[in-house]
């Protein structure tokens, strides 16, 4: 299990690591996804720029979670409400 956003949190940029025979995330990646997956709430979608909208529900921050190219290792950033408008077209 991983740890909630805590309220100075502003960004979390994850990683690829080289094991030798593979690649993978490394625990930011995971919890990430874990965050994305359990804790945050989707709120909409921007393909063209490899990002999702996500908001915390227990202070109502906007995150917006980025890929640096398709499947690449995620970053979740606090993103101000005018921003994601914005972006997200919301």
């Amino acid at each position: 299990m991983f740890a909630d956003l805590k309220p100075d949190e502003k960004e979390l940029v994850g990683m690829w690591l080289d094991l030798g025979m593979k690649v993978c995330g490394d625990a930011v990646c995971d919890r990430v996804i874990w965050l994305t997956s359990t804790r945050l709430e989707k709120l909409a979608e921007n393909g063209a720029e490899l990002a999702e909208l996500y908001r915390d529900p227990k202070d109502g921050r906007l995150w917006e979670r980025l890929l640096p190219f398709p499947g690449g290792p995620p970053t979740l950033r606090f993103i101000p409400r005018e921003e994601a408008e914005r972006k997200f077209d919301i």
